[in-house]
């Protein structure tokens, strides 16, 4: 199994764009093999991951040595830093020569500086045969999760998960070598390196790559030969604002062949406006870290606001309860088993054995299963799932009934203690204008879902907390 075909077989098209960045097959071949051969007898290897051609190159020159890449968000601080360096202990870091931090041009920051460095040139190529393929089963990825309940993990990713995975959803998307993905994401988590750079590459297609997103932006690029763009539903937030305000932008976005949405999920409100505006209808996925892709919507399915559609191909999945008994209706924690599995936790064999029940991975995500098979995600066991008044009740729903308010921008909604209910449910809202009054949000939410639902409180922010993928951090919240 070699894990990118193409760079054996060498297309003839365009690989990977950054602005006037960009570099063929042929070329991006002889970058890896050059850099494998210069990463020659080491096992692991850090990426200082800008969005830019540097990143890609080290990555895939990485992988075609066998080598597991770290990558390492540039923004990142001084103690998750030191802990992920001490942790996966890479041999050497591959950067561009310089790295703009705030401010000025400096080193690699805090214990990455003490490492050796290696640059990869774009110019730097080299002939001859591809690298032997290593084992299916040896990690390609170190990725380290967000940290809620402690230092961050390693997730270790082997190759066979990878190509699995991707494989299932080029299934699912019709994705084929005639696509073009556009987009913005940081090159330091699943989506925007693993689903945006190397599903691209394995299939032989092209990625352009925006450095950061605007809608402009997305709309040249779908002008000029992109097919799909993947987003989070920040971005979409804004592209639909965008599409709304200007009908050129709305017919540019209407042109893609797909649009694909994650990271989280995109309020019914933004799916309703941009399919208004556009006449796209986005499709949405579910994954993990540790999992990679677990559902998706496909691309022939229904478009279902609020649902990530049915298990991509290879992957079993089933709702359990607190027992671990198998739930056939109403919430349920989602478990998953398959070839998309991760290896386990860099040096925490406590915490895979934790998270794995029988062979079926503890995703720690709450869901409802529709009669057709459609999953829809409720939230988080630890932060989404409030136990109130006898009820279990998935935040998720509430949020989506409260973004259909009018006065109502964003909303995340939490449990807090409640000496009569257990818990009670707490709004926290984002207001569109005029902040609408407490009483008339909960009434709203009793009349869409039901009496139980409603919120006890309603607390007015002027933004959200979010992460760099546009996850709400509840942590923050209370």
């Amino acid at each position: 199994m070699v894990l990118l075909p193409p760079l054996v077989t060498l297309p003839a098209r365009e690989a990977v764009r950054f602005g006037a960045d960009a570099i063929d097959y042929a070329g991006l071949a002889g970058s890896a093999r050059a850099t494998a051969a210069r990463l020659s007898g080491h096992a692991r290897v850090a990426v200082w991951a800008t969005p830019s051609l540097h990143t890609c190159l080290a990555v895939v020159g990485a992988l075609a040595a066998g080598v597991a890449v770290v990558p390492v968000n540039p923004k990142i601080g001084e103690r998750e830093l030191a802990h992920i360096v001490a942790d996966s202990a890479p041999e050497l870091v591959l950067a561009a020569p310089e790295v703009e931090l705030p401010g000025a041009l400096a080193e690699l920051p805090g214990a990455l500086a003490e490492l050796p460095r290696l640059h990869v040139d774009p110019e730097v190529r080299a002939a001859g045969e591809w690298p032997v393929e290593p084992d299916p089963e040896s990690p390609a990825f170190i990725v380290y999760t967000s940290g809620t309940t402690g230092p961050p993990k390693g997730v270790l990713l082997p190759r066979r998960a990878i190509a699995a995975n991707l494989d299932a959803l080029a299934e699912a998307w019709e994705w084929t070598s005639a696509d073009t993905v556009v987009h913005g994401l940081p090159l330091f988590h699943v989506h925007g390196l693993i689903l945006g750079v190397l599903g691209p590459l394995r299939l032989g297609g092209g990625v352009w790559h925006l450095g950061r997103f605007e809608s402009g932006a997305v709309a040249a690029a779908l002008g000029s030969g992109a097919t799909m763009m993947f987003g989070v539903p920040t971005m979409y937030h804004r592209l639909v604002a965008d599409c709304e305000a200007d009908p050129a932008l709305a017919k540019a976005i209407g042109g893609a062949r797909l649009l694909v949405s994650g990271s989280a999920a995109l309020p019914a409100t933004d799916h309703a406006r941009l399919s208004a505006a556009t006449g796209q209808q986005v499709v949405e996925r579910y994954g993990m870290t540790e999992t990679l892709m677990n559902c998706s919507v496909r691309a022939a399915g229904d478009r279902r606001p609020g649902a990530v559609g049915r298990p991509v191909d290879g992957v079993d999945l089933r709702l359990v309860d607190d027992d671990g008994l198998v739930v056939h209706e109403g919430i349920g924690e989602i478990e998953v088993r398959g070839p998309n599995l991760f290896l386990g936790y860099l040096n925490r064999p406590d915490a895979t054995a934790d998270a794995m029940r029988d062979g079926w991975f503890r995703t720690g995500d709450m869901a409802i299963r529709d009669a057709d098979g459609y999953v829809r995600i409720v939230g988080r066991r630890a932060t989404d799932l409030i136990k109130s008044g006898g009820y279990k009740i998935g935040a998720g729903e509430i949020e989506n009934a409260l973004l259909e308010h009018p006065g109502v921008a964003e909303a995340a909604v939490t449990g807090e203690p409640d000496p009569d209910l257990g818990e009670r449910i707490v709004a926290w809202v984002v207001a569109e204008g005029a902040p609408p009054a407490a009483d008339e949000l909960a009434d709203h939410v009793a009349r869409l879902l039901a009496p139980h639902k409603r919120p006890r409180v309603v607390r007015y922010l002027d933004a959200l907390p979010r992460n760099e993928l546009g996850k709400v951090t509840k942590r923050a919240l209370g």
